[in-house]
């Protein structure tokens, strides 16, 4: 498989990033497509509809629903997560959204919940602003030829900014979250990890 993320050709990041809906189906794994479907149709709408974006306790849970389903399935951190007072998660997501642009402090805000990484946070601030931060996801930042990377909202931001500068490249609408889903429906997602 050659390497997409050093292509230049916008038809090929194109006709990964048309694969997506095609590679979450064929991960097998039940409930992913629909808290797929909720995650990119229904969340960013909901978020901006808000006088105060933010998220509620019931979106943070399916958004690290959709992140583990998509990924590796982690029970703690989604008993972390759902353990989280109501309240808290709109204060903190307020507070977290409030700071877009800032390239690592809403990543960091977002991750004083408990059960919530970088990687989540991200799957949250990437849904209030798609066309500024993509998703922190492991597959694709491998790919991203960062050296070796970990979790944390400084190479989150890192991470963000290479995804970011691929979009500019790649123009025509292109966005960080779009680059991402590229290149992780070009390595075909993430089979074999434990999930429900």
């Amino acid at each position: 498989m050659a390497d997409l993320w050093t292509s230049d050709s916008a038809a090929r990041w194109r006709d990964e990033r048309a694969r997506y809906d095609e590679v979450i189906a064929a991960q097998g794994v039940a409930r992913l497509a629909e808290l797929d479907a909720l995650y990119r149709d229904e969340l960013p709408a909901l978020i901006a509809a808000r006088k105060a974006p933010h998220v509620t306790h019931a979106e943070m849970v399916r958004v690290t629903e959709w992140k583990m389903a998509r990924g590796i399935w982690r029970p703690r951190n989604l008993a972390l997560v759902r353990g989280n007072d109501p309240a808290l998660v709109e204060r903190t997501s307020t507070a977290a959204l409030a700071r877009i642009p800032h390239p690592s402090e809403p990543v960091a805000l977002m991750s004083k919940l408990a059960g919530v990484g970088p990687a989540t946070a991200s799957a949250v601030i990437a849904a209030a602003a798609p066309d500024v931060y993509p998703f922190f996801d492991e597959l694709v930042a491998a790919q991203v030829g960062l050296g070796q990377v970990t979790f944390t909202p400084r190479e989150y931001a890192r991470y963000a900014e290479a995804l970011r500068d691929r979009a500019a490249k790649l123009g025509d609408g292109w966005t960080p979250s779009d680059v991402e889903r590229a290149l992780w429906a070009h390595v075909g997602g993430k089979k074999g990890s434990k999930r429900t």
